[in-house]
């Protein structure tokens, strides 16, 4: 794999600023991992933030998430231009309305912290609906273009 476009910005950047880079990298990347087991934890979302971070500190860990075997082919989907394939969207947006009602339901009774989470479930669906391309519907326009 040849070197990310971005090294020659990594060595003109202080080395405070590529630890806090690579500080960033490594928490996203913590994050990501948790939400292998989290339900309504997006994994690779905090995998492409991880590789964002690791682009601006160190192409070496940025190589590292761009070839793990689970992430790194969506993490590279994803700079492409190409978003989410549609089962995973499915899956995603299933992910969340489980986790926010579970969570509105069960964890708390507060109605305004129940409203809350219902919020921020509805922001995530209008998202990934939206703002996040679907794989096949991009790969189909490429093809016609």
């Amino acid at each position: 794999m040849e070197a990310p476009a971005e090294a020659p910005l990594v060595a003109g950047r202080s080395r405070l600023s590529r630890a806090a880079w690579v500080a960033i990298g490594c928490v996203a990347v913590g994050l990501g991992t948790l939400g292998i087991v989290v339900p309504g934890l997006p994994t690779t979302g905090f995998f492409v933030m991880a590789a964002w971070a690791f682009s601006k500190s160190s192409p070496r860990l940025e190589r590292w998430v761009l070839e793990r075997p689970g992430v790194g082919p969506l993490v590279r989907d994803y700079r492409d231009g190409l978003g989410m394939p549609r089962k995973a969207k499915v899956v995603a947006i299933a992910m969340l309305v489980a986790s926010c009602t579970a969570s509105a339901v069960f964890a708390v009774e507060h109605w305004g912290v129940r409203g809350a989470i219902t919020a921020a479930g509805l922001v995530g669906i209008a998202w990934i609906l939206w703002r996040v391309p679907t794989r096949e519907t991009v790969l189909a326009e490429r093809a016609a273009s």
